[in-house]
């Protein structure tokens, strides 16, 4: 990409890969950004991904379920409006909407396809 560009939400395409999920995203060449919209009940299932992932609570809560890499307990982690989760690579995780939610969500490396596009862990 050698030109910068402008990109505005409201004339992005919207998909929803899943239940209670609408997304929009802009792919750059070394990161990507998702703006996800997650109705009150949504749920993530546990997944990872080599991407680190940053994620920016705009507005409502999400409760967070992370694995610990050493001994696989979950760990549970509410995170709301004007705070900030940071999921490094390949950590799994998952998230529950308590409210209506909008996040920004930072992904490096950009892929495709993120943990919401692809099976759950089982």
């Amino acid at each position: 990409m050698n030109n910068a560009t402008v990109h505005r939400w409201s004339d992005l395409p919207t998909d929803s890969p899943m239940a209670l999920l609408e997304r929009q995203r802009v792919i750059g060449e070394k990161m990507m950004i998702s703006r996800i919209v997650l109705k009150r009940g949504c749920s993530v299932p546990i997944h990872a991904h080599e991407n680190e992932q940053i994620s920016c609570i705009i507005s409502g809560k999400l409760r967070f379920h992370i694995q610990d890499s050493s001994d696989g307990a979950t760990r549970i982690q509410e995170v709301g409006a004007g705070e900030v989760m940071v999921l490094p690579s390949n950590v799994p995780h998952g998230a529950d909407a308590i409210e209506d939610t909008v996040a920004l969500d930072l992904f490096s490396p950009p892929s495709q396809t993120t943990g919401i596009d692809v099976k759950p862990q089982t």
